[in-house]
């Protein structure tokens, strides 16, 4: 039997515009940056690239966005029990800032194999942190936490509040910039781009909107061209915070009423991305924002010359000791793509 389709209705432009408003005392309204130098102007064929710097967002990704949108929600009894989550390690950071933001506890589930970088925040921020193995161990920890202690759960990137907290990004982007032919968002699990396209396309329904996955981690490119939600066997890429296994209903509906498309990108790209960003606009950024700028350097190229781009730079969670290893790989690539 097929699943129903998620109705999708509650994240129209009123309620983003509402949402984004009552959160704007906690949330930051980050910068845009036109990225005009020489290379990316030749890269664009006289266009632009205008960087949305949520790597200066609460927290140091947009990741602060969603989260704080579902603790918002959470009434006096809820707070009271706090809260769980299941992360590779941005979104548990987020999820103890937001917790921290309403005066609820946080006992937060990170991947065994994330940064230690990213625990250290995530502790930094108040939260008790249990690691467990990725995948199903780490989300079954978080089931455990609100079975027996009563704790709600604060999902990575599935829900309506999570896709209306996100959607303020895209909604500041066309406010800031509304002249804007596509925008470029990188996809982990959904939550960000599923509101950033549901803003982005109700605002101006000309805009494309393109997703950029890894290779080894494309489950909504999977999706979308399957028509349904796909749980991938294996992830394997070095842009962590992008390797979510699986899409879910609600933000693989949202992707398939207003997303163009999504485009694929191996690891040496990703990391070109980075030292794009590193070189061009002076930003140490991490794997996944460096996907979104690789996408204009390579398989968007031609059908974004002369455009005005939006560009996500969705977070900055790095670690000194990574941050070089990837520029590395990445150097070569970025000559490559750049040539010429």
């Amino acid at each position: 039997m097929t699943a129903p389709t998620p109705d999708i209705s509650a994240v129209s432009l009123e309620a983003i515009r509402a949402t984004t408003a009552s959160l704007s005392a906690d949330i930051r309204r980050t910068p845009c940056l036109t990225l005009d130098t020489g290379l990316m102007t030749r890269i664009l064929g006289g266009g632009a690239a205008i960087l949305k710097l949520e790597c200066f967002q609460h927290t140091g990704t947009f990741k602060a966005r969603g989260a704080l949108s579902v603790a918002r929600s959470l009434d006096v009894d809820q707070r009271g029990r706090g809260i769980t989550a299941a992360s590779a390690g941005n979104h548990a950071i987020a999820a103890a800032w937001a917790a921290r933001q309403i005066g609820a506890s946080a006992r937060v589930v990170i991947q065994s194999n994330a940064n230690p970088f990213r625990v250290a925040l995530a502790e930094a921020e108040g939260a008790d942190v249990i690691m467990k193995a990725p995948g199903a161990e780490t989300f079954a920890e978080a089931e455990r936490l609100v079975r027996e202690e009563g704790r709600t759960f604060i999902h990575p990137f599935e829900g309506p509040l999570t896709s209306l907290g996100t959607a303020g990004v895209g909604l500041e982007l066309m406010e800031d910039a509304p002249d804007l032919d596509a925008v470029v968002v990188s996809i982990g699990g959904g939550g960000l781009i599923s509101g950033i396209a549901a803003a982005v396309k109700q605002i101006n329904p000309a805009c494309k909107v393109y997703g950029v996955e890894p290779e080894g981690a494309a489950s909504m490119y999977a999706s979308i061209a399957s028509g349904a939600p796909v749980h991938l066997d294996h992830v394997n890429t070095i842009a962590d915070s992008l390797g979510a296994p699986m899409a879910l209903p609600f933000g693989h509906a949202l992707c398939t009423a207003y997303l163009d498309e999504v485009v694929l990108l191996d690891d040496d790209s990703i990391c070109a991305g980075m030292v794009a960003f590193q070189q061009e606009a002076k930003l140490a950024v991490e794997p996944a924002a460096g996907a979104a700028l690789a996408a204009v350097l390579g398989p968007l190229r031609k059908r974004l010359q002369g455009k005005r781009v939006g560009v996500i730079v969705c977070g900055a969670n790095i670690d000194a000791n990574s941050y070089l290893r990837l520029m590395a790989q990445g150097q070569n690539r970025f000559d490559a793509l750049t040539a010429g």
